[in-house]
């Protein structure tokens, strides 16, 4: 096993129906592009009744349906969330608790420490999230895991990784390995994947890799290290 393999999309996705949600964050190849990827599945009918809603720049989930909500807590939340020159994604609302950990003073590590996996047994999903660090020609990030380390709940473990970008590499990390009953974690540390510089090339190889009966949402922003400016596509699957 090559442990520099810089894997495609399609090779991390595809064949796979349940990853749940994830987040990939790298560097273009040639048009000096960081980009950062969040998207969403779901089984249940709580789950899929979501869409992402763009706001001032931040990326909310919200229901498609107002009356089908039948628990908001795990499944509505501010996944992208803008800081000064920083940018938080996560899987949950702890993207509201690491921006005020930053607020703060407080470290992404620290931010996290008054938080674990999900309290929903038997999955106990992990919570991910990224912190991209921009401006005055600074680019890294850094991305995080908080698990079970057990099946029973019984403590946290939590994993950090930290990347200086490299052009046309990204990381790629999710909630499980793969559809099951309960589902399996994600295991190991996150995944070298191919990033290509066409945004609406990246987007649709993505979307249309994620299994078409447990994809919910898609959000793509590709930001010009130069100019800061960016691009973003999002694809709703109720709202199509």
């Amino acid at each position: 096993m090559n442990p520099y393999k810089i894997n495609t999309i399609e090779e991390l996705l595809a064949g796979n129906s349940y990853v749940g949600r994830g987040i990939i964050v790298g560097k273009t190849e040639s048009t000096n592009n960081a980009v950062i990827v969040y998207f969403i599945m779901g089984r249940s009918d709580n789950s899929r009744n979501r869409i992402f809603h763009i706001q001032d720049a931040e990326v909310y989930t919200k229901p498609f349906d107002e009356e089908k909500v039948e628990d908001p807590r795990l499944i509505i939340y501010p996944a992208v969330k803008n800081l000064d020159n920083k940018i938080i994604v996560t899987n949950g609302d702890h993207t509201e608790t690491i921006w005020n950990g930053i607020k703060t003073g407080k470290s992404f590590e620290e931010s996290l420490e008054t938080r674990e996996f999900e309290p929903d047994a038997p999955n106990l999903t992990p919570r991910i999230s990224a912190i991209v660090n921009l401006g005055d020609g600074i680019f890294d990030y850094k991305m995080s895991i908080l698990k079970s380390e057990d099946e029973k709940g019984t403590e946290c473990a939590r994993y950090t990784f930290a990347y200086k970008p490299l052009p046309g590499l990204g990381h790629f990390i999710h909630t499980y390995q793969q559809d099951g009953n309960p589902l399996p974690t994600y295991v190991g540390e996150p995944d070298r994947v191919a990033i290509p510089d066409d945004i609406d090339v990246f987007t649709n190889t993505i979307w249309e890799n994620l299994d078409d009966d447990n994809r919910i949402s898609l959000y793509v922003r590709y930001i010009c290290l130069e100019s800061g400016v960016f691009k973003d596509r999002v694809i709703n699957d109720l709202a199509r």
